[in-house]
């Protein structure tokens, strides 16, 4: 029996949520990893954790939220938890590998190329991970033109967010390549998920009633990374370096010197000012109408 499928069970909420959650994560992905390419040794990988965290996050965050909408008329959906927590697990570890790689390589094209197939196929295996977890009475199909179309966009997703997070410095830049990563990632997963399809077995009242009760787990999972997301957000916007502008981090401001100071700047090849020394025979000026020739008695 063919299950009917519904994968916008409250309507447009969970589709819009999902990226705006997609987009928020992206966005202090972004902002982090920008952030830890203008700072010392030190505290680089502490940015770029919080920003592969982040992102990660946000796109695990967008899929549980896009399959809250999901459902099978025929049959209730649950989720095994297990597997949904390592589809975050996923996300999170290998986001942060592409993450890490452009951070210390730049955005060279082979690091991009790299990291942006391995994130793609991090963001992707997220996704299927968690549609392993689902648990129906039925089996679920997929169509593999969908399925590679979506692997696609992941990667290409991936691989424009690594750029953007190394090549665009300012903040509306950069919220333009969030925006733009949300609609890829939010793309890829109702792209995988249009080609699916449910051959649902013999209905089981018993299941249909254990998994009215199994599906409240998707609820309590989404406060651990919503609040996390909060909590980064806090961070980013009271960093001064991101919050007060970008004058220091291009050069476009210059430290003021203290005031007084008379070395020249270094490589100038000017000799410091000295005041002349004064002439020991001046250091008392003559007085009025004696000239420096005439002795004084």
């Amino acid at each position: 029996m063919q299950g009917t499928i519904d994968g916008f069970n409250y309507g447009a909420v969970t589709p819009v949520v999902a990226y705006v959650m997609a987009c928020l994560g992206s966005a202090l992905g972004l902002r982090c990893t920008i952030r830890s390419l203008r700072n010392d040794s030190a505290w680089k990988p502490g940015w770029l954790a919080l920003g592969a965290a982040s992102i990660g996050s946000g796109i695990w965050t967008m899929h549980l939220i896009a399959m809250m909408g999901f459902d099978v008329a025929e049959a209730p959906v649950t989720y095994d938890l297990q597997l949904t927590i390592l589809s975050l697990v996923v996300a999170v570890l290998v986001v942060g590998v592409g993450v890490f790689i452009v951070g210390y390589r730049g955005a060279t094209r082979p690091a991009l190329i790299s990291a942006g197939l391995i994130t793609g196929l991090g963001v992707a295996a997220m996704h299927y991970i968690g549609m392993e977890g689902m648990r129906l009475n039925g089996q679920i199909e997929y169509d593999t033109v969908s399925v590679v179309l979506s692997v696609v966009i992941a990667v290409a997703a991936a691989t424009a967010a690594l750029w953007a997070a190394v090549s665009v410095h300012g903040f509306l830049a950069s919220l333009g390549a969030a925006l733009v990563m949300g609609v890829a990632v939010t793309g890829m997963h109702y792209m995988g998920m249009s080609g699916i399809a449910v051959h649902l077995h013999d209905i089981d009242n018993s299941q249909a009633v254990a998994g009215e009760a199994a599906t409240s787990i998707m609820l309590p999972l989404l406060i651990g990374p919503v609040t996390f997301l909060i909590l980064a957000g806090v961070i980013v916007m009271f960093d001064p370096l991101l919050v007060l502008g970008e004058g220091e981090w291009n050069g476009k401001g210059a430290p003021m010197r203290p005031a007084g100071r008379t070395q020249p700047p270094r490589g100038t090849g000017a000799a410091p000012f000295r005041s002349r020394p004064t002439d020991p025979g001046t250091a008392n000026p003559p007085r009025s109408g004696a000239s420096r020739d005439t002795p004084t008695w």
